[in-house]
C-alpha cells in the first residue's frame, strides 16, 4: 500500500545496510539507539562484513596517560584511543574523539594489569598481559566494547622467557588465529649464536576454545608481534646463519618459513634497531642505526626479493635537527596518501615524517608513553565465536 509520508523504515533492509555502513563509526553507534530495527541491522554479521570492506584506515593508540611506560615498574592497563585519518583539501588530519576511547581498567580482570598490543586485524585487537609471573592473552573489539579471555596455553611464562605473537585471519578458511612462540633459556649474551634450548609454538583458533601445539619453531624470532599481511604474520629472524632474515607464518597452512628480506647493509660499530610494519598495503622494514641514519625499506611486490626498495633514508649529517631519532628505536605505524609516514619514537612520541619536505612533525594529540598500530574499525562481534565467553567493558 502506498504511503503519503514515507520514512526510512520503508526502505528494504539491504538498502538501509548500505546507507548505514557508509556513515562514520560514531554515527553508526548512535544509530543503534534510534530504533530496534536499526540496532538489529548493525548487530548483524552481514552489516559487519559490508562495513569492514569500506572501513577507512586509522590508528589504535594504546596510551598510558599517567606516565607509566610498558617497561615501567607500575602496572596500568592504559586506554585504547581510536584515531581517525580525515581527508582535507591538501592533506590528511588526525582526529581523536575522547568518546571513542576505551579504558581497559573498566574490565575487572584487567585492573592493575600491564598490557601490550601485539596484533590487530579487521578491527580486533590482540592484547598480551605480561609480568614476572603473568602471561595471559585477550582479544578485544574496542568498537563493540567486547573482549574475550583466551585459556591458559601449555607454555606459560613464570620466569624469564621471550614471547613472540602473531594475529591474523586465513585467506581461505577465514579463521582468526593467534600464534605465539615461547623462547625459554635465552643465552645471557645476545651476541651468542647458540639458539634457545626451548623454542615452541602454539596456535589458537577463535571459536575452538583451546590452544594447539605446533611443535618446535625452526627459526629464532624477535619482536613482540608480527605484522599481518597477505595471510601471513611476519617477524625478523635472529639466527645469523639463516639465508634470509625474515620469517612468516601462514595462517591457513600453520607453517613457518623463511621470507625474502631486504639487502643487509652492515655499518661497523653501529647499533641496529629493526622493526616491521605494513604501510599502505606493503611490507616495510625500518632500520635505526645509532648516531648514523634511519632507513625504511618497502617491498613493492609481495614475496619478490628484488622488489625491496630503499624508500627513505634520514642521515644525521643532512638532517641535524633529527639526530635525536637515532638514539632510540623508531617504529613505523601507517602511511598516508600524501606519502607521509606515521611513526612512534620509542614509547614517547607520535611522529609524522613528510617525505616531500623532509621534515618531521610531533603529533601533539597525546602525552608521552604510547604505542600505536594501524587499525580499521569494525563491528565484528566477539559473541559470534561461540566457544569463548564475550565480556563487555
Amino acid at each position: 500500500m502506498f504511503r503519503l509520508n514515507p520514512s526510512m523504515e520503508d526502505l528494504p533492509s539491504h538498502i538501509m545496510i548500505d546507507i548505514l555502513s557508509r556513515l562514520p563509526v560514531k554515527t553508526i553507534i548512535h544509530c543503534k539507539c534510534v530504533c530496534t530495527n536499526w540496532r538489529n541491522l548493525v548487530l548483524d554479521s552481514h552489516f559487519a562484513n559490508i562495513h569492514l570492506s569500506r572501513s577507512p584506515a586509522g590508528l589504535m593508540i594504546h596510551h598510558q596517560s599517567e606516565g607509566i611506560s610498558r617497561t615501567g615498574n607500575n602496572n596500568t592497563p592504559g586506554v585504547l584511543r581510536l584515531v581517525e585519518i580525515k581527508d582535507e583539501v591538501d592533506h590528511q588530519r588526525l582526529h581523536h574523539d575522547p568518546v571513542m576511547s576505551l579504558d581497559l581498567n573498566l574490565a575487572p580482570v584487567l585492573q592493575n594489569a600491564k598490557l601490550l598490543q601485539v596484533g590487530s586485524v579487521n578491527g580486533l585487537i590482540c592484547l598480551w598481559e605480561f609480568g614476572p609471573k603473568v602471561d595471559n592473552t585477550y582479544i578485544s573489539n574496542p568498537i563493540t566494547r567486547e573482549y574475550i579471555i583466551l585459556p591458559r596455553q601449555k607454555y606459560y611464562r613464570e620466569g624469564y622467557a621471550i614471547i613472540v605473537y602473531g594475529f591474523g585471519v586465513g585467506l581461505q578458511t577465514k579463521e582468526y588465529k593467534v600464534v605465539r612462540t615461547f623462547q625459554g633459556d635465552i643465552p645471557p649474551n645476545p651476541l651468542q649464536t647458540s639458539r634457545p634450548s626451548l623454542l615452541e609454538a602454539e596456535v589458537y583458533t577463535l571459536g575452538t576454545g583451546q590452544w594447539r601445539s605446533l611443535g618446535h619453531v625452526p627459526y629464532w624470532l624477535k619482536g613482540f608481534d608480527g605484522p599481518f599481511l597477505n595471510g601471513n604474520a611476519h617477524w625478523s629472524v635472529v639466527d645469523k646463519d639463516a639465508p634470509e632474515k625474515l620469517c612468516t607464518f601462514d595462517i591457513d597452512k600453520e607453517t613457518f618459513q623463511l621470507f625474502p628480506s631486504p639487502p643487509y647493509e652492515a655499518i661497523d660499530g653501529q647499533m641496529h634497531f629493526q622493526s616491521l610494519a605494513v604501510l599502505k598495503g606493503c611490507l616495510c622494514q625500518s632500520d635505526t642505526c645509532y648516531d648514523s641514519q634511519f632507513t625504511v625499506w618497502v617491498m613493492k611486490e609481495y614475496g619478490v626479493k628484488k622488489s625491496w626498495h630503499k624508500e627513505l633514508v634520514i642521515k644525521q649529517s643532512i638532517s641535524p635537527d633529527l639526530d635525536w631519532m637515532m638514539w632510540e628505536p623508531v617504529y613505523l605505524v601507517e602511511g598516508l596518501k600524501d606519502g607521509s609516514i606515521l611513526m612512534v619514537y620509542y614509547e614517547d612520541l607520535l611522529l609524522k615524517y613528510c617525505t616531500q619536505m623532509k621534515t618531521i612533525e610531533k603529533i601533539e594529540i597525546f602525552d608521552r608513553y604510547l604505542w600505536g598500530k594501524a587499525y580499521r574499525p569494525s563491528f565484528l562481534r566477539l559473541k559470534s565465536f561461540e566457544s569463548e565467553r564475550a565480556h563487555v567493558f
